[in-house]
This record gives structure tokens, C-alpha cells and sequence, in this order.
């Protein structure tokens, strides 16, 4: 959709052609019987500057805003709390190190030395390695790990430490810890995820000339003359861009010779899983913050969706990257979080009902020297869109939009 709405602002007329009923793909409202719900919880940054002018570009006078912007503050109950100051950058992370409470001095001194040694070096390494051995070489206390950088490295990258990418883990700190301090600001969705961006986008989309097709699958992209013909309803198309997931990807890139390197690429990923978990308490049900986290067997990240969303009592849990809970059957895991946040919220009460959504491929393992592929292919007029192509980022939604931007960019500039 960031591909589509930037091609319709660029003048050129667009179809979309989504597979699913709603518009979003890891990032989607989901319809239960209850209520409006996301199929994965995630934040977004001041730093997803490409995301947020995508936002302002498809709104509408008198839509709602959709994200809640706040400092940056990293809560894990109840045990740590780092929040920075209205002070400007760097002053801003330095104050946050320094009175991060849940810390001795020694500790807090270790992580400014850490960030410092990441701005000499311009967040840089001569050779990748895995999170875990960056934070052990740079003699990285036990519990600064543990409740400052494991926690913002499973969250940026969707990959546990000892596999995920050094590398890709200082890029992420540059431009969100070592920025502006609006780039440290969290923003949390007050909409669901389709509301917030897909739906608005088509919107736009469609009032710029172009149609957006729900429901509809493309099982094949043949090549004829000097464009491509799709197996749906025999249309034709002077550009094409593929913005599916990778493990979806390599089907339709076999017919072509020349696209089987960056299939064997593609084939070398391996997945990282999400789950979500809701419980449902009751309406007077809140936590003590809007996000936060717990150190506990399965929770990792709490939103209390009253607080953010108006769905009072909603408790929303979000686990990333393979772990232990992948073992439980759903209701089993739903039980598990409850005794978890009965332990540290008793007043919540007993939850009226449950729903886990488990997102198994959610992004690819952000490992040491993975190489991804660019958005330009070798077949003229082709092109690849999503957060697993090449670039500074993990798999978040800021790489996604940056690379459906960048696709469409190619496509605008030799139009």
C-alpha cells in the first residue's frame, strides 16, 4: 500500500491486487465475533519518518489522528523504568541512562559507555556478529542487557540476541536513540493497524484513478512484450511490483531464469513467529501504563487497549520471536499470561474470554550476513517491495514502507 499510495501521488494510475478481505498483511485489523482486533501489536517510532508522511499524505480533513505520541519510555515491571526528559538530544538518552531506575551506578555508567563507543564508532562494526557477542565484547553488565538492550533487540529485530545481527541492532539505535529526540518518541496506534494506513491508502488510491482489489490472488506473472500479463482476467501491466512475503515470493519469481539467484536467497531465510495474546477483562480492568513490559516466562509486552483504543479492559500481550510458548496449545498459552498478570495486576480479575492470534512467519531471522534482495530485478519492469528486501532495517513497518517507496520511485523515474 506505501507502494500504491506513493505511485497515485506520483501521477501514475495503479492497481492493487490483495489475496486477503483486508488490506495490511502482517499488520491487519482482524474481525472476531467481539470486537476489532490486530493480528500482531506493534509500535511504531519518530524515527518511521517515511511511515508518518505516508500517514499525513493519505489523510483526510477530519480523520482521526491515529497514534499517540509520547517520550520515550521503556517500563519492565517492576523492575526497571528508563523515560528521557524534555531535554534535547543527546541530553535527552544521556539523563534517561543515568536515572534509569532498577540500575546501580555502575550499571547505568556501562550503558552511556556502550552508546558513546556506538557514536565514535558512527554505529558501524568492520565485521558482523551476533547482538549477544557485541554486548558481551563491549562488557555489558548482566542486567543492562537483560532490561535495557535484549529487550529493545527482540523488539526491533524480532530476533533473540544470541542469533540476531549486530549490525542491523546499531542501525536501529542510530536512528531512533541517537536522532532528534522526537526520533526516540514511541507512537502507539489509537486505531487498528488496516485503519490506520491500508484502508486510508486505498482510499487515496482509488480517488487518484486507481482500484484496489480485495479478495483477489495472482498465481503467475508472464512476461509479454514490453510488460506483464497476470492470471487475472487476462489484464495487462507495463510494471508490476511483488510485495508479498518472501515464502510466498518463490513461486512466482521461478518461471524466470534469470530471478533464480535472488530465489536461492530468498530461499536461505529462515522465520521468526509473533503471537498475540488478548484477554478480555472486565471494563474496569487497567494497567498502570498505556505499554509496558514484565520479565516473566512468556510476557514480554503488555498494551492496555482501553487506555490507547477504547476497548475497556482489553489486555493485549505480545510475544516475539521463537521461545518456549510455541509449544502451548492457544487456550493453554492464554492461561499461562493470565497467571502472569493475575501475579503482578491481581486487581484485573479474571478474564471473560481469550483470543491468541499467532503470526508464525511474522519476519525473517535478522541474522549476522544475511543478504536480501534489492527492489530492482533483472527483468525489466519488475520489482520487489517489503520489509525483507534490502536495507539498513529489521523487518519492521518502516522498512516495508521505505521499500514500496522505493519500488515505486524506480517505476516514476523511468515512466
Amino acid at each position: 500500500m506505501a507502494a500504491a499510495a506513493q505511485l497515485a501521488h506520483g501521477g501514475a494510475p495503479v492497481t492493487v491486487f490483495e489475496a486477503s478481505r483486508v488490506l495490511g498483511g502482517r499488520a491487519r485489523r482482524v474481525e472476531t465475533e467481539r470486537t476489532r482486533l490486530d493480528n500482531g501489536l506493534h509500535i511504531l517510532l519518530g524515527a518511521y519518518k517515511e511511515t508518518l508522511r505516508l500517514i499525513e499524505l493519505v489523510k483526510e480533513p477530519g480523520d482521526p489522528p491515529g497514534l499517540l505520541r509520547l517520550p520515550l519510555e521503556l517500563t519492565i515491571h517492576p523492575v526497571f523504568r528508563l523515560r528521557t526528559a524534555p531535554l534535547p538530544a543527546p541530553l535527552h538518552l544521556l539523563s534517561a541512562l543515568l536515572r534509569a531506575q532498577g540500575l546501580g551506578l555502575g550499571d547505568r555508567f556501562a550503558a552511556v559507555r556502550f552508546m558513546a563507543w556506538a557514536r565514535r564508532s558512527k554505529f558501524r562494526l568492520a565485521g558482523d556478529m551476533n547482538v549477544a557477542q557485541l554486548l558481551r565484547s563491549k562488557r555489558q553488565p548482566e542486567k543492562v542487557s537483560r532490561f535495557l538492550w535484549n529487550p529493545l533487540c527482540v523488539s526491533a529485530l524480532n530476533t533473540p540476541p544470541s542469533q540476531a545481527s549486530a549490525k542491523i541492532f546499531l542501525n536501529v539505535l542510530r536512528d531512533s536513540l541517537n536522532g532528534s529526540r522526537a526520533d526516540s518518541d514511541l507512537l502507539l496506534p489509537t486505531l487498528d493497524f488496516s485503519a490506520l494506513f491500508p484502508d486510508r491508502a486505498a482510499r487515496f488510491v482509488e480517488s487518484h484513478g486507481g482500484n484496489v482489489r480485495l479478495g483477489v490472488t495472482v498465481d503467475a506473472i508472464e512476461r509479454k512484450d514490453d510488460g506483464f500479463a497476470l492470471a487475472v482476467e487476462g489484464e495487462y501491466f507495463r510494471h508490476v511490483i511483488l510485495a508479498v512475503s518472501p515464502h510466498r515470493a518463490g513461486a512466482l519469481l521461478a518461471p524466470y531464469t534469470e530471478l533464480a539467484p535472488i530465489a536461492r536467497m530468498i530461499d536461505q531465510f529462515t522465520y521468526q513467529p509473533i503471537y498475540s495474546v488478548y484477554l478480555q477483562y472486565g471494563r474496569e480492568a487497567r494497567l498502570p501504563f498505556r505499554m509496558g513490559g514484565m520479565e516473566t516466562g512468556y510476557s514480554q509486552w503488555l498494551f492496555d487497549r482501553g487506555q490507547l483504543c477504547g476497548q475497556h479492559g482489553l489486555i493485549g500481550v505480545v510475544i516475539s520471536a521463537s521461545g518456549a510458548h510455541q509449544g502451548l496449545a492457544h487456550d493453554d498459552l492464554a492461561r499461562a499470561v493470565h497467571a502472569e498478570l493475575a501475579e503482578n495486576f491481581p486487581a484485573l480479575g479474571e478474564p471473560l474470554w481469550h483470543q491468541v492470534i499467532a503470526e508464525k512467519r511474522a519476519t525473517f531471522s535478522c541474522t549476522p550476513g544475511l543478504l536480501r534482495p534489492d527492489n530492482l530485478t533483472p527483468v525489466a519492469g519488475l520489482y520487489l517491495a517489503g520489509d525483507y528486501t534490502a536495507s539498513d532495517y529489521p523487518a519492521t513497518i518502516e522498512s516495508a514502507v521505505r521499500s514500496g517507496i522505493r519500488a515505486a520511485n524506480l517505476i516514476l523515474q523511468n515512466a
